[in-house]
């Protein structure tokens, strides 16, 4: 099987759908990997660590969408992507197809064989492809949490992690009390 694993083009990605392990695993096994060049710049992935995994690494998208009998992304395919879909195509990506009917329909016409990452299940019902892309969600959370924190983002100016020799502030019940449940005050 030929594999194939064209650069993301979505804005804001820059993930790619198969790290150099992966290529390496699936050359192992028998399938020729072919990796569009710059797939995996934005994850400070240079074209050569493809190369010496097992991957032919070419020029264009187009190279790699017709030649693949399977194509892995991270993301659903774009609007400029949909030329690409075939009825002898297999498509494993994260698809999320409630708010894109378009790209829905465009799949169905195709008859392209569409696998999305937030549907395959275990045996015990979880989704192991979600729980990664959770648990960085959750680790996220506290860094973002931390930026509107900051003075220049409207924040009140605290420091997560607090600075030594200061005690941390605490919540006054009766100043929360005064200014009513919906606005508490620091002191």
């Amino acid at each position: 099987m030929i594999i194939g694993v064209p650069k993301e083009i979505k804005d804001h990605e820059s993930r790619v759908g198969v790290v150099p392990s992966g290529v390496a695993a699936l050359t192992e096994a028998g399938h020729e990997v072919i990796v569009q060049s710059g797939a995996g710049v934005l994850s400070s992935i240079p074209d050569h660590i493809y190369a010496r995994a097992g991957a032919t690494v070419v020029d264009s998208a187009a190279e790699v969408w017709n030649s693949a009998d399977m194509v892995v992304k991270v993301k659903e395919p774009q609007t400029s992507e949909y030329e690409f879909l075939r009825k002898d195509l297999v498509l494993f990506t994260y698809l999320h197809l409630a708010p894109l009917p378009e790209l829905t329909e465009k799949l169905v016409e195709g008859g392209t064989t569409s696998v999305a990452y937030e549907t395959i299940r275990e045996k015990d019902g979880s989704l192991p492809l979600l729980t990664p892309m959770s648990e960085v969600a959750g680790r996220m959370a506290i860094q973002v949490g931390a930026q509107y924190l900051e003075k220049p983002n409207g924040g009140r100016g605290i420091l997560l992690g607090g600075i030594p020799g200061v005690r941390p502030p605490t919540l006054s019940l009766s100043a929360a009390a005064s200014w009513g449940s919906t606005r508490p005050r620091w002191e």
